[in-house]
């Protein structure tokens, strides 16, 4: 099974859709509670446990792209221009589209709309069955190795961060909101499964 990362992105569906050529070695978690007292409010003991809602989590990992395989096949884009396809789709991610930049100044200049910043795609990390989350794409470092004749990378590692969004940041009622609602679900159940088999596992010893 392969990791990727899918932008829903209605008007250009195929280029919003990177699936992994080989799955992160690692993926580093972290996340930070939410709660509601402040400093000044932490010897309040009606505060102490309070939770303003699910915790901040951020994810790191590194991906790699490599076109040897293609350039051995004879593939003719991966001679022409290397990874940069998958790289670009990547990047693009972290673009407004060019049209709605276009067509938002020659609005505003007419005096028609006032213009908002443009809104990105949901994009979603699928990393397994029960890892399906709404993330936003927070920073994105790319090395490239090994140029062809055109200088297009055949070779890339690509470090992405992302910070998993919530249904506090989006909404209960939406797509994504719903989508990180099944994911907490099924943390809760495999925290349950842990629990049960932490208890047989005692109980086995005490009668042993």
């Amino acid at each position: 099974m392969k990791g990727a990362i899918v932008g829903l992105d209605p008007f250009n569906p195929l280029a919003s859709v990177i699936i992994f050529q080989y799955n992160p070695d690692t993926l580093s978690r972290t996340l930070n509670a939410r709660t509601t007292s402040t400093p000044w409010q932490q010897s309040n003991p009606t505060q102490a446990l309070r939770l303003a809602g699910p915790p901040t989590e951020t994810i790191r990992m590194e991906i790699e792209l490599d076109a040897a395989d293609q350039l051995a096949e004879g593939d003719g884009i991966a001679e022409a221009v290397g990874v940069t396809p998958a790289l670009a789709a990547i990047e693009m991610l972290l673009y407004p589209k060019t049209a709605l930049i276009v067509a938002n100044k020659v609005l505003a200049a007419a005096g028609v709309i006032e213009v908002i910043a443009p809104e990105a795609p949901m994009v979603l990390l699928v990393f397994g069955p029960t890892r399906v989350l709404p993330v936003r794409l927070t920073e994105l470092s790319i090395t490239e190795q090994l140029f062809g004749p055109s200088l297009n990378p055949i070779q890339a590692k690509v470090s992405l961060n992302v910070r998993v969004l919530n249904y506090d940041d989006l909404g209960l009622a939406t797509v994504g909101g719903g989508l990180f609602l099944a994911y907490q679900i099924s943390r809760e159940v495999m925290a349950t499964i842990s629990s049960v088999g932490g208890v047989v596992d005692a109980v086995a010893g005490i009668g042993g």
